[in-house]
């Protein structure tokens, strides 16, 4: 019952995402031919250098990204961003959203923030509406020397420099306004969580915890011995690290064996080493 209330919970927000990207495309940007970053913006930008439509091409894009993920992070997430753009596509095809604003600033800050909030929702539910923090995350695994964000940066560089191109300068500027309201939309809804993230667990069941993470998450956990500050009983501290696309797959493996469990977020500029760069190997 509880995993049926948490997928449902889920469902929602993924829905809530849909729709919410939804809007920024189709209520903001597209009609003012100006592209957020990432596989969406390079969507957009073919969509708009060829004239086909947005919803086809869309999905095609994020299909190898999707593969990826389903590699690197398992078969729930991946079936849930299939859903979720098949969803999204869906959506732009069939719904007619009302051109909000003629306002250039307008449209790039808005636009920016219904697709953000559309992203975060979404990945809030366990999926993703773009495939490019996929991609990051398996190229920063491989290389010693970029981070994600690293990578995001300079996938976002080509994009808007091709915007510039084909597009225009002005447009290519307000597009890059559009990335920044979209990417603090997206890190409010998480949280402010960054790439990768620290999670510590204080739970009766420690030891079950540890070892479904283990199995199942393919993830390294680290135990500390602490005492309680009240009872003055020995404790077993869970550390693990993860990337803020798995904190609620972790979540949900501890709360399914402990609902009591008490679970801190940390959020960790960069990690080097461990079971985190071992997982590239596999």
């Amino acid at each position: 019952m509880k995993t049926f209330i948490r997928e449902s919970a889920n469902a929602v927000l993924i829905v809530l995402g849909i729709l919410s990207a939804g809007m920024g495309l189709k209520g903001f940007l597209l009609s003012s031919r100006f592209i957020d970053g990432g596989v969406t913006g390079v969507s957009m930008l073919l969509a708009d250098v060829s004239g086909r439509p947005l919803a086809i091409i869309l999905p095609i894009l994020n299909l190898p990204f999707i593969a990826l993920g389903y590699r690197q992070i398992g078969k729930k997430f991946a079936l849930k961003s299939v859903l979720a753009i098949a969803g999204l596509s869906v959506c732009l095809a069939t719904i007619k959203y009302p051109d909000v604003t003629p306002d250039l600033l307008l449209t790039a800050v808005f636009g920016g923030f219904f697709i953000g909030a559309g992203i975060g929702l979404a990945m809030r539910g366990g999926a993703v509406l773009d495939g490019t923090e996929i991609a990051a995350l398996l190229i920063s695994r491989n290389s010693h020397l970029l981070r994600v964000g690293d990578v995001i940066l300079i996938l976002n560089i080509f994009i808007f420099s091709a915007a510039a191109f084909f597009l225009s300068i002005e447009t290519a500027l307000y597009s890059i306004l559009t990335y920044f309201a979209a990417s603090k939309t997206i890190d409010f809804l998480l949280h402010g969580i960054e790439e990768y993230t620290a999670i510590t667990i204080i739970s009766d069941k420690s030891e079950e915890i540890r070892g479904e993470i283990v199995r199942a998450l393919n993830r390294g956990v680290t135990v500390y011995k602490g005492r309680g500050g009240a009872s003055d009983a020995e404790q077993d501290i869970l550390y693990c690290v993860v990337t803020r696309l798995e904190i609620g797959s972790v979540k949900d493996v501890v709360k399914d064996l402990d609902e009591a469990a008490f679970i801190t977020i940390h959020p960790l500029a960069d990690v080097e080493g461990g079971r985190i760069k071992k997982l590239a190997l596999h």
